[in-house]
């Protein structure tokens, strides 16, 4: 399977930014689908999550009310809305896919597929 991310660049603290996932490789929507990000120095952190079918949908406090995650699964893509940006969320994106897990969506180490990851940088 195959995971590539779009959209990152470089954007000034408030704006917005939409970032893109293509599946290719597997049916997109066995799976459920999350976001992570890892700024320099600092661990892989979760971001947001989705589950298969776009029914539930998990976020973590830092972006509450200002990411909004989503998914296409006939076109076998995701995206990842981002507004009102902060300093604080320069990193490097990944999106990541998982079967069915018994695990909370945030635990990176449930994840059976990555992307190679797109940098989002804030200017403040």
């Amino acid at each position: 399977v195959q995971l590539v991310e779009s959209g990152g660049g470089l954007v000034q603290a408030g704006g917005s930014l939409r970032l893109s996932c293509a599946v290719s490789g597997r049916t997109f929507s066995h799976y459920n689908m999350g976001w992570f990000r890892q700024a320099p120095g600092k661990e892989r952190e979760f971001v947001t999550g989705i589950t298969w079918s776009g029914g539930s949908t998990y976020y973590a406090d830092s972006v509450k009310g200002r990411f909004t995650i989503s998914r296409d699964n006939v076109k076998n893509t995701g995206h990842l809305q981002m507004n009102n940006l902060k300093h604080e969320d320069t990193a490097v994106y990944y999106c990541a896919l998982r079967e069915f897990s018994a695990h909370p969506m945030h635990i990176a180490s449930s994840y059976d597929y990555w992307g190679q990851g797109t940098q989002v940088t804030v200017s403040s």
